[in-house]
């Protein structure tokens, strides 16, 4: 994949210096976990619409893995090659990540709320060899999706079934002709610590999502620091209620617990009832999630007395939490409640700390965790003196390698800091508070929604002469969205045509606006410009959502 190696050769000796990064690979983790604990559970999932429980050892792990790498092998995936999946939370997932990193190949984690639009684009812009999909998840058919979006995509050579039959199942992957006997060739052929090994989109404001590189160096050394503050290791067992294929997920839901030797617990459908019942069930001391998550867990116990004991840590990332709701929380969770801010080009970037005062954990984001470094400039990149809000910057280990085929998107300057887009203020003490975004993007409950490409798409209905996008606060999910429109002169469009459109025309129904307000004409700058902050006055103050899902 296409990175600026100069780049990384620049960050590598005062990375290595620090102890930052330690070249190792997720691969030499979980030779060290086969090794001390090759029975220890690594994974329980369950697959919430069949009720299928699986238990997967470690030993079983490597086993899995290396079986499906070697038949990605003998179906030409090699060293930088994309395998894309788009599988809920199962134990295929994080199996298929482990099988591309023995071959060096590049893990391509998909949403599954993403459809044939979205879908696309982001197998052709990555040249996917391989697509994974489940047989059916909530009523949707993805073979009947991936089949159309294949016949578009040259590249794309095969799509195998999670759930499925014959010679696309899942199964075939787990018995390559090389047979068991063939494992010990996959030896040595997996990436150097600097080779890219994920390929994570992140929804952008040019309409187009961007590609984020991640390699070992840069995501292991997130986590270390990581698993130190949180006081996390081997005995305890990972909760993960959030998407694999988001990156929070992803890096705390597969990659964390493998690199501990730890236990992860996958739940693939959100309902707080299950999520008690897991983490009561497993043991589970440790989970992370988006506010809502907390919110629900919270209501839950609260309300039924089913205490979940063993958890001692919530880490909530996304967006701020009420300080009502902490309080609660730590009354009928008993744990303590973590505040974190990151991104998919950097993961956990600030976290609170456990024993830190509720004030701290309900009005910032938290420090930076060992090896990053954030500072709030003004728009000269000057530093912004404490509790002045600015534009905030980021450098570190953890930060990415760049955008696939966009490096003139990566805002890294020549002294390593990421322009995050967003506008912080810090405190005296080196805590930091998101104060909003200068990105056009919304946070829907810890996932971001594409402003402009819903824009887009809405513009191309018949009635709607002009369009905006505008966040406006939520208790639970922390923002939906409102659509303002301007008609065209006699056309009348209301909010079953809009959910109508956005259906016809594939969009990922998270996307979808949950208000629609009508306007004669959109506020607007001098010069034109839609002012987008009157917009976000007006939908906070006009009330709740005219539709709740």
């Amino acid at each position: 994949m296409e990175i600026q190696r100069d780049r990384i050769l620049a960050r590598r000796a005062a990375m290595r210096d620090r102890g930052h990064w330690r070249d190792e690979t997720l691969l030499d983790h979980l030779t060290r976990a086969v090794a001390r604990t090759p029975e220890r559970s690594a994974i329980l999932a369950r697959r919430s619409e069949t009720g299928e429980e699986r238990r997967i050892s470690y030993r079983e792990l490597d086993r899995l893995s290396d079986l499906v790498a070697l038949s990605l092998r003998e179906r030409g995936v090699g060293r930088g090659d994309v395998v894309s999946f788009q599988l809920p939370n199962w134990w295929e997932f994080p199996v298929l990540h482990l099988a591309c990193l023995k071959l060096g190949a590049v893990s391509n984690p998909l949403m599954v709320i993403f459809r044939e639009r979205e879908l696309s684009f982001m197998l052709g812009f990555a040249e996917s060899k391989v697509l994974v999909v489940p047989a059916r998840f909530r009523g949707f058919d993805y073979p009947a999706m991936a089949a159309n979006v294949r016949a578009e995509l040259p590249a794309l050579r095969h799509v195998f079934v999670a759930g499925g039959e014959g010679e696309a199942g899942f199964g075939t992957l787990l018995a390559p002709r090389a047979g068991e006997a063939g494992r010990a060739s996959l030896r040595g052929h997996g990436p150097s610590p600097d080779d890219v090994i994920q390929l994570l989109y992140t929804s952008g404001t040019t309409g187009e999502p961007k590609g984020v590189m991640h390699t070992s160096n840069t995501m292991l050394s997130n986590l270390v620091p990581f698993a130190e503050r949180l006081g996390l290791g081997a005995a305890d067992v990972i909760h993960m209620p959030s998407p694999l294929a988001h990156q929070l997920g992803f890096m705390y839901g597969i990659v964390l617990p493998v690199m501990m030797g730890g236990t992860a617990v996958l739940q693939d459908v959100f309902m707080a009832e299950e999520m008690a019942r897991q983490i009561r069930e497993a043991g589970a001391t440790f989970t992370m999630g988006a506010t809502p998550f907390l919110n629900d867990l919270t209501e839950h116990v609260a309300r039924t007395g089913q205490a979940t004991p063993s958890l001692r840590v919530f880490v909530s990332a996304g967006a701020p939490i009420p300080r009502a709701l902490v309080s609660k929380a730590r009354q009928a969770l008993g744990a303590a409640i973590v505040s974190a801010w990151g991104m998919s080009e950097n993961g956990a970037v600030t976290t609170t700390r456990p024993d830190d005062p509720e004030e701290k954990t309900t009005s910032t984001d938290g420090c930076p965790l060992p090896g990053m470094e954030v500072c709030v400039v003004d728009t000269d990149g000057q530093a912004m003196p404490a509790g002045e809000e600015g534009r905030l910057q980021v450098r570190g280990c953890s930060n990415f390698v760049g955008y696939l085929k966009r490096l003139d998107l990566d805002t890294t300057d020549a002294d390593g800091w990421f322009d995050t887009g967003d506008l912080a203020r810090m405190d005296g003490d080196g805590y930091i508070r998101i104060a909003g975004r200068s990105k056009d993007i919304i946070i829907r409950g810890g996932e971001n929604i594409p402003v402009v490409e819903v824009e887009g798409v809405l513009f191309k209905h018949p009635a709607i002469a002009e369009v905006a996008v505008v966040g406006f606060p939520d208790a639970r999910l922390g923002e939906r969205a409102c659509a303002y429109v301007r008609l065209r002169d006699g056309a009348a469009f209301s909010m079953e045509d809009l959910v109508a459109h956005l259906a016809a025309q594939r969009m990922a129904r998270p996307y979808w606006p949950e208000r629609l307000e009508i306007l004669e004409e959109l506020p607007r700058t001098p010069s034109g410009k839609i002012q987008k902050f009157r917009l976000r006055e007006m939908a906070r103050d006009t009330g709740p959502a005219a539709r709740d899902r």
